[in-house]
């Protein structure tokens, strides 16, 4: 005899609550990091991730990168004061260690050392430096339960998975060495080095506003999760290292396929240039946010103009763009400035720069004549050389111009910008944050990771069994 539940037909479905947005991606995350949400905003270059927005993202329990790269040592100093005026004891806040020369990687871990920083996002770098050592080992000590503890936290913004895999890597021993050997490090840091990889946070940084390797984030995400993985068998320390997903993320989509996919947090970065904390121009923030997801362009990185780096940038209304792929395509083309025809010359000079090339030169040359001397030398020696330096002046002063919203160089601006604004800009149009002056990035952590938890509930919920077509 059948029992009464097989003839009575299926069970209704008992409703199952969905995930909530502090469920999201990893509890170890929130945890360490004494957050609410798996989710950081970046920092975003000379402090347009600024004081303001890191304090405003730490009030509110989430983590902020400061955007330190190309401050000088005083800024950085006052930021860094600031915020911790700003937040007090125990609120979360990094700040960020741009890849550079060797000196100036120094500079910038020795105050973040005396400001007692416990948080850094490592950007651009290639390959470990004896800075990033430095900081990752200073104040390493063995726990009573035989663990390692580092109280400097790492989050490497990695494109490249050879770059990953020097993150999830042990530091280089030649390098430990080295560093006991001057006095950087203790001898017993350097004893425990072994034990300890370079990050604790990896983030695949794929297809994103200012330098970019245009990768694919479904592609990306999995191969670094996959090497993670992999590496965790011979390094111990690499299996509590957390993947995360940085570029393209403005939307709560965005980020729910981003945690589909295997992430243990987001991070955000050009869509916060549009808020009212953002340390840019409202100039640029107007344009910003008539932004559609079409409206970006590549052009040459200003800081790795000879090495063909690139980086994406906003193009609506602006002349940046073409002009600084103009440029780059004459210095790929030509020795030195003296070999432009007369017709170029004269175009570049009054069109493009709005200076002639002894002005920029003269301006070039004053400024490392005293800071860096051997630049000059060097470029007074390879005419093809200057020839760079005068036209990344254009480059430095199109990102000054859009920080201070010089509107008579309206059409130079140049402004770091990926396709996830677009998004989030059509998102909100017709809502009460169309306009940026109703932005804070606080509320669009709120909205992104409250959207994506909605959505994740909505796609684990039973699909309702579709109605038999009647009979004809």
């Amino acid at each position: 005899m059948l029992s009464p539940d097989a003839t009575s037909g299926p069970r209704a479905a008992v409703p199952r609550p969905g995930p909530r947005p502090e469920d999201l991606g990893s509890a170890d995350f929130r945890a360490d990091h004494g957050v609410a949400y798996a989710y950081a905003s970046g920092s975003m270059y000379k402090a347009i991730a600024s004081v303001e927005l890191v304090v405003r993202m730490g009030r509110a329990g989430l983590l902020g990168y400061f955007g330190a790269g190309g401050l000088a040592p005083d800024e950085l100093d006052a930021g860094l004061r600031r915020i911790r005026a700003g937040l007090g004891a125990g609120r979360p806040f990094g700040v960020n260690l741009l890849a550079s020369r060797p000196d100036r990687e120094e500079r910038t871990v020795d105050a973040l050392l005396a400001h007692g920083v416990e948080r850094i996002e490592a950007a651009s770098f290639v390959r470990i430096t004896p800075a990033l050592v430095r900081y990752r080992l200073t104040g390493a000590r063995l726990a009573a339960d035989g663990t390692v503890r580092t109280p400097h936290r790492i989050l490497a913004k990695v494109s490249r998975q050879e770059v990953a895999r020097a993150f999830l890597s042990v530091p280089p021993p030649a390098m430990v060495r080295e560093l006991a050997a001057a006095g950087r490090i203790s001898e017993r840091e350097a004893r425990l080095a072994p034990s300890v990889v370079m990050c604790d946070d990896l983030c695949a940084e794929a297809d994103s506003g200012g330098h970019t390797d245009q990768r694919p984030l479904t592609a990306l995400l999995p191969a670094l999760l996959a090497l993670r993985d992999r590496e965790a068998p011979d390094t111990p320390a690499a299996r509590r290292v957390r993947v995360g997903a940085a570029g393209g993320i403005g939307t709560p989509e965005g980020a729910a396929a981003a945690f589909v996919m295997g992430a243990d947090f987001v991070l955000t970065g050009s869509v916060n240039q549009c808020t009212v904390e953002a340390g840019t121009s409202d100039a640029a923030k107007d344009l910003l946010q008539r932004a559609e997801v079409q409206d970006t362009a590549l052009v040459p990185a200003g800081d790795m103009f000879e090495l063909g780096a690139r980086a994406q940038v906003l193009r609506r209304g602006l002349f940046f763009p073409a002009r600084a792929n103009k440029l780059y395509e004459l210095w790929l083309r030509h020795g030195s400035l003296d070999d432009l025809d007369p017709a170029t010359a004269d175009h570049v000079q009054r069109r493009i720069l709005g200076r002639t090339f002894d002005e920029v030169w003269e301006e070039v040359r004053a400024r490392y004549a005293t800071t860096r001397p051997s630049v000059v030398e060097r470029a007074e020696a390879d005419p093809k050389r200057r020839m760079a330096l005068v036209f990344t002046w254009y480059f430095a002063r199109a990102t000054r111009a859009a920080m201070e919203g010089d509107t008579d160089r309206r059409v130079d601006f140049q402004i770091p910008c990926g396709p996830a604004l677009g998004a989030l800009n059509e998102r909100l149009r017709g809502t009460d944050r169309e306009d940026w002056r109703a932005r804070h990035p606080d509320d669009l952590a709120r909205l992104i990771m409250t959207g994506a938890a909605e959505l994740l509930a909505r796609a684990a919920r039973p699909a309702a069994p579709r109605r038999p077509h009647a009979a004809a």
